[in-house]
C-alpha cells in the first residue's frame, strides 16, 4: 500500500512536465523561421525537457547565455554542448533560454532557437512584480496579428486606441527575429519619423515581455529598413494606477434621525 501511495506522489509530481520534440517532424535542422513560428505556439514551464534529434555528424546543440550570442552565432563559449544526435534538454529555471548549433552555415540560416521559460503556476508563489503591481494585465501587442508589417499603416494605433493601460501592465511582443525587433524610443519625433539611432532599449529575442512601470508615453519602432514606415510602431500612453476612494456612506433619514437620539440623549460624564 506504501509502494503504491509513493508511485502515485511522484506521478503527480512528473505529469505536469512536457517533452517537447524540437521543430516535430522536421527535427533540428537548418530551415529559416522553422523554430520561431514552433515555440510561439507553446507555453514552456520550469522542468519541461526539449529533445533535440539531428544528425551528430553534422550539426550538435549549442546553449548560449545571451541574445548576442544568439543573434551572431557565436559558439565560443558556450553554457553547455550536446552532440549524441539525440539530446534532452530539462529547463530548470524561468527566462530566457538560447540554442544554436556551432555549425555556422547552419546557424545563420535559421537554426537557432530561443524559448521563454515561465513558472510551472500552480506550485511557486507569483513572481515581484506581481506583487507590486497585482492588478497587471498582459497584452499581447497587436492580438492575432503579432508584431508584423500590418496590411493597414494605422492598424497598431487602432490597436493601442482600444485599450486602458495602466502602471503594472505588460505588453507581450511575439514576432520572427529573423524578420524585426523592438526597439523603444524617447520622443513623438523619433516616433514619426522612425528616428532609430539613439533607441532606450533594443529587444530581439521574438518573445519579448516589457511592463510599463511608470505613467506616461512609451514609444516603439522596428529598426529594419521600410518597416517603420509601413506601420510596425507602437504608441501607448500609461496612466498611473487606479487608487479606489471609498464613497463617503450616504445614511437615509431615518438613520440620520437615530443617530441625533444617539447623540443628543447620551450620558455625559459629569466633572
Amino acid at each position: 500500500m506504501f509502494c503504491f501511495v509513493l508511485v502515485m506522489v511522484l506521478m503527480g509530481c512528473c505529469c505536469s512536465s512536457k517533452i517537447y520534440k524540437v521543430g516535430e517532424s522536421k527535427g533540428w535542422t537548418a530551415k529559416h523561421g522553422t523554430y520561431y513560428d514552433w515555440a510561439k505556439r507553446k507555453e514552456f514551464q520550469v522542468g519541461d525537457s526539449l529533445m533535440f534529434q539531428y544528425d551528430g555528424n553534422v550539426n550538435d546543440v549549442t546553449q548560449v547565455s545571451s541574445r548576442l550570442e544568439y543573434q551572431f552565432c557565436n559558439s565560443l563559449s558556450p553554457k553547455a554542448v550536446y552532440n549524441t544526435g539525440h539530446d534532452v534538454v530539462t529547463l530548470t529555471e524561468p527566462g530566457y533560454h538560447f540554442f544554436i548549433t556551432s555549425n555556422n552555415s547552419q546557424c545563420v540560416t535559421g537554426q537557432k532557437l530561443v524559448v521563454l521559460v515561465v513558472h510551472d503556476h500552480p506550485i511557486p508563489p507569483p513572481p515581484p512584480p506581481r506583487k507590486i503591481f497585482p492588478f497587471g494585465k498582459d497584452y499581447k501587442v497587436g492580438d492575432s496579428n503579432e508584431w508584423r508589417v500590418p496590411e493597414e499603416s494605422d492598424f497598431y494605433s487602432k490597436w493601442s486606441e482600444e485599450k486602458q493601460f495602466h502602471v503594472g501592465d505588460n505588453l507581450l511582443f511575439y514576432y520572427n527575429d529573423q524578420v524585426d525587433d523592438v526597439l523603444e524610443i524617447n520622443s513623438n519625433l523619433e516616433f514619426k519619423s522612425c528616428e532609430t539611432t539613439s533607441p532606450v532599449a533594443v529587444h530581439n529575442a521574438g518573445q519579448d515581455l516589457i511592463r510599463l512601470t511608470t505613467p506616461g508615453v512609451r514609444y516603439f519602432i522596428t529598426s529594419k529598413i521600410g518597416h517603420c514606415e509601413a506601420g510596425l510602431k507602437l504608441r501607448v500612453e500609461v496612466r498611473p494606477l487606479s487608487k479606489s476612494v471609498p464613497k463617503k456612506m450616504q445614511l437615509s433619514p431615518f438613520d440620520r434621525f437615530i443617530n441625533w437620539l444617539h447623540e443628543s440623549f447620551r450620558p455625559h460624564p459629569h466633572h
